[in-house]
């Protein structure tokens, strides 16, 4: 990377892109920044903080204090061969880091060929063990790479087995030594396999940890709380309360009076340092213009996180966005995370903390389904809709406008939480979409992950929220989420089906489905429903509108039992009885039934009632405990709440059901029997879609225990593309979307990947184009290369299957005639290819979701259809397969109507050496292969483009840090 030019003095100026903010071991966040001469103060105040052991395990002898001298050295740096690194909390260093570059003799150097640099540190005691070093580590490792350093060299004391740990566990390859009592160590600093793994595994701890301290903090405060009855602050405290928190709550206004000591049965003060013992979670619900007061409050009490319900900020325009990035950086500056603002609150239903930190007009029961949410509305709709049917949550956030804690966060929680069976996500951004697929690839091997994207094709950032939206396009973003085993659903409501599915019942085995009922026209529909998911429906058996539950019961049972079905659908109309249409008392007779013929199966199954609520909500029932109709409390929003609370959700959240005094009067979600619940549909549609999408996940988290290879050729010239492709970027700057490539010098580079473009020969006038036709051999094509002709084929610019020279000659006339002068229509003379199916490989970076590797049909057909698929790079065996086989078109390739099947095989490990081109060299920022003719045997490529450009920056290889704002 480019150094930063120095100023006058010979130093370099102050790199602020050095700044981060990270999540340590603990959940907590500090501030990693470059120390500069203004820190002098700070410097000598944490050094006395130091133990006398710690700090001779720094400086191998007694050393009490720093004297002038070594607070200007350790304080002065030029950026380059000196550098240092502090980890704040508060703003107060609790950590330092510095390197100095030697050379080989060991001694202080600036030389272009010192690429070694020694390293040391030192951590503040009460901060031992948070895991700041291993933070520092990887950020002064990186520091070090951008200027210039390869390898650290490190000496310490056996004694210090805190720090060689340090060293050890990084990860990176390393040489250890022991000579005069001293353990001397050397790294290098590029990133390794498992240096990036251990990088990544201590990113999972501290970001489920942070999330974690969240929804099961030992106290809470709830700033904000009036005295009178209603306000958004005393609706939370009460909802506190009514869930039966089992921690220390407590109640804080600046506006109570002094002789005020405890408000709805809770300690009330004034502040939160005033409450005078430990806060970990603070529930802020006060205008967004009080709030900073509120954030010094606790970061200065020392609160862990909070949750904003305050509105007012991103959503609110330009100055609340500028407000809302002084939020997050006042909170992290104390070691704080934020979920919000404008959030709607967070739930935890665990026995052991029993959190409803929120404005849920419906608690939910104890359930085993995570539920993120990016909207507070949608919110309230997600957590009524389960609640009807009777599912339990275990975790809720609600983020807001998801200025800190994201459903990157969620998933690292969901992915550890062992009360957590299926993970739902409602997203309205994807701040960081290469993140977001690494980490619910990893969940969804697991558990379940269940997404619905809002704001798909606005094209913009959703209001509100600060981190970008990834500019991919929304069939891209669904294709890479598919790889990444996400079940990508379009609508809330598909999103609570096959969440209940999911959590209710095991994986379906295959896409075989049994369907059984009471109505053959609804079995019908069902049936039809099966073939349009792709799903292989059996035929239905019609039990007749005479059926008992016993006869629902034993069909059900033997449909279990038979081994040509997955899956069972059972159909129910209402009953036709003596005085007409009536489901009376059935309804809970049949889910009963229904119940104990399940019992025990390990295949799943879905229930589609119509006009049956009585078995709806039958089936939705707990077994232990029914569940009491909810009182309506009225729950208004008085001027001493935050300005709008959680805004539209605030608003849409006047009531909330009342479960009793004891949090033993919540029944826990569950079906009967061996405690799983059937869910039920009102619609064929809905159950058979949400089946569908367990049959696809079923079929993913199978292949993915088996994961594909990436397959080794030993015709690649790995070297020598790279020494071709620094050659060629060394020969001009290339353009803000990469520098294309000439035709000669893009065979060329492909050639080393064993990838053959067939040579066109330019032909700016007939004889030209004869001559090029004796060179190649008859029979040959003529076409036109123009850039405004190459994508119409509708304008007759091609000419194929010329067998001889008079042939070439008029073809050439006719499309000179037709189209132009033969210099506009720069055609080209090439060799005829074996007939078969024109198609296009592509491959293609994206800031935000890397390497992208597609396919489709050639032709104006799939790119109005937008049938292309996508697969992240670099792709497998499988994926090459899979993607295939992922378009509409996809039967073309295999025999479709009788023709010939093309040769696939070849096809994929085409797609596979693409893959491994990108993937090999980041300067390749664009291929393109059109057409692509897949014969029955072999294919031909045609025509070839490619782009270099420097290498864009991984900022996943990079070390560990929050979104900046």
């Amino acid at each position: 990377m480019e150094q930063t030019p120095p100023d006058r003095n010979g130093h370099h100026a102050y790199p602020a892109h050095w700044e981060a903010d990270v999540v340590l071991r603990d959940g907590g966040t500090a501030r990693i920044r470059p120390i500069a001469p203004d820190d002098a103060q700070r410097l000598v105040s944490f050094y006395e903080q130091v133990s006398d052991e710690s700090k001779y395990y720094r400086f191998f002898a007694p050393y009490p204090r720093l004297s002038d001298k070594d607070v200007r050295r350790f304080t002065h740096h030029d950026y380059v061969d000196r550098v240092g690194l502090a980890a704040t909390v508060g703003g107060e260093f609790i950590a330092t880091v510095r390197y100095d570059r030697i050379n080989a003799q060991g001694r202080p150097s600036s030389g272009p060929d010192a690429d070694l640099a020694e390293v040391a540190f030192l951590v503040q005691d009460a901060h031992q063990g948070r895991g700041v070093a291993s933070a520092l580590l990887e950020h002064i490792g990186a520091v070090a790479r951008e200027r210039g350093i390869r390898r650290f060299v490190a000496e310490v004391l056996p004694a210090n087995s805190k720090m060689i740990k340090v060293f050890t566990d990084a990860g990176y390859t390393q040489e250890r030594s022991f000579e005069d009592g001293v353990v001397h160590l050397e790294f290098g600093l590029e990133p390794t396999d498992r240096s990036v793994a251990v990088q990544r595994a201590r990113e999972h701890r501290a970001e489920s940890r942070s999330v974690q301290r969240l929804l099961a903090p030992g106290s809470v405060a709830v700033v904000g709380t009036g005295r009178a009855p209603g306000g958004v602050g005393r609706a939370v405290l009460r909802n506190l309360l009514a869930a039966g928190y089992t921690g220390r709550t407590f109640a804080v206004n600046r506006a109570f009076p002094e002789g005020l000591t405890e408000l709805d049965g809770v300690p009330a003060h004034r502040s939160v340092a005033g409450i005078g013992e430990a806060v970990d979670l603070a529930v802020v619900a006060v205008p967004a213009e009080r709030v900073p007061e509120v954030v010094a409050d606790c970061g200065e009490s020392g609160v862990q996180g909070l949750v904003v319900l305050s509105a007012g900020y991103a959503e609110s325009g330009a100055a609340g966005r500028a407000r809302q990035r002084e939020l997050v950086r006042q909170a992290r500056s104390y070691g704080m995370r934020i979920i919000g603002p404008n959030a709607f609150g967070i739930i935890n239903t665990s026995d052991a903390v029993r959190l409803n930190a929120s404005l849920a007009p419906e608690p939910p029961a104890r359930g085993r389904i995570g539920l993120f949410t990016q909207s507070g509305a949608i919110g309230i709709a997600l957590l009524s809709g389960l609640y009807r049917r009777g599912a339990g949550l275990s975790s809720f956030i609600s983020a807001g406008n998801r200025a800190d804690v994201s459903g990157n966060d969620f998933l690292q929680y969901g992915y550890e939480d062992p009360d957590t069976d299926v993970v739902l996500l409602y997203l309205e951004s994807i701040g960081n979409p290469r993140k977001f697929t690494r980490l619910a690839r990893r969940t969804a091997a697991a558990k379940p992950v269940v997404v619905v994207k809002g704001a798909r094709h606005s094209g913009s950032t959703p209001p509100g929220h600060a981190v970008p939206a990834t500019r991919i396009p929304d069939a891209t973003v669904s294709a890479l989420l598919r790889q990444a085993g996400v079940v990508r659903v379009d609508t809330v409501t598909e999103l609570v089906d096959a969440g209940l599915l999911l959590a209710g019942q095991p994986l379906p085995a295959g896409p075989r489905v049994a369907i059984l009922g009471n109505s053959e026209s609804l079995g019908l529909l069902t049936y039809d429903a099966c073939l349009a998911e792709g799903l292989r429906p059996l035929p239905p058996l019609d039990l007749t509108t005479a059926a008992t539950p016993a006869d629902f019961r034993a069909a059900l049972a033997r449909a279990l039992a038979d081994g040509t079905c997955d899956a069972v659908v059972v159909t129910a109309i209402p009953w036709v009885g003596e005085n007409g249409v009536t489901e009376s008392g059935d309804g809970e007779v049949l889910a009963a039934a229904l119940r104990e013929a399940a019992t025990g199966s390990a295949k799943p199954v879905a229930v589609v009632h119509v006009e049956m609520g009585a078995l709806a909500d039958a089936l939705a029932a707990a077994t232990s405990t029914a569940r009491p109709a909810p009182e309506q409390v009225p729950v208004p929003v008085s001027s001493d709440g935050p300005g709008g609370g959680a805004g539209a959700a605030a608003r849409e959240s006047r009531a909330r059901p009342a479960f009793g005094d004891t949090p033993e009067g919540r029944p826990e979600a569950g079906g009967a029997g061996d405690g799983r619940r059937i869910p039920a549909y009102p619609a064929a549609e809905r159950a058979v879609r949400a089946l569908a999408e367990a049959v696809k996940y079923a079929q993913w988290r199978r292949q993915a225990a088996e994961p594909g290879r990436v397959p080794e050729y030993d015709d690649i010239d790995e070297a020598g593309a790279a020494a071709r492709i620094a050659a060629l970027l060394s020969e001009g700057a290339a353009a803000p979307g990469g520098m294309p490539l000439r035709d000669d010098a893009a065979r060329e580079l492909l050639a080393r990947y064993g990838i053959d473009v067939r040579p066109a020969l330019p032909a700016p006038g007939p004889d030209a184009a004869v001559a090029a036709a004796r060179r190649l051999g008859y029979p040959v094509a003529l076409k036109t290369t123009a850039p405004h002709l190459r994508h119409r084929p509708d304008l007759g610019g091609v000419r194929l299957d010329l067998g001889d020279e008079q042939e070439l000659r008029r073809a050439y006339g006719e499309l000179a005639e037709a189209l132009g002068k033969p210099e506009e229509l720069q055609p080209v003379v090439q060799a005829m290819a074996p007939r078969g199916v024109d198609t296009v490989v592509r491959a293609s970076i994206d800031a935000a979701a890397g390497a992208v590797l597609s396919f489709g049909l050639a032709g104006a057909a799939s790119e109005l259809l937008g049938d292309i698929g996508h697969r992240l790079v670099p792709a497998t065996d499988r994926d090459a397969a899979e993607l295939i086989r992922s378009i509409r078109t996809a039967p073309l390739l295999f025999g479709w109507r009788g023709s010939d099947p093309v040769d696939t095989a070849a096809l994929e490990e085409l797609l596979l050496r693409v893959s491994r081109l990108v993937d090999d060299h980041p300067e390749v920022v664009g291929v393109a292969l059109e057409p692509v003719v897949v014969a029955p045997h072999g294919l031909s490529v045609l025509g070839a483009s490619v782009r270099l450009a420097s290498p864009p920056a991984r900022d996943d290889l990079g070390p560990r840090r929050l979104p900046s704002y």
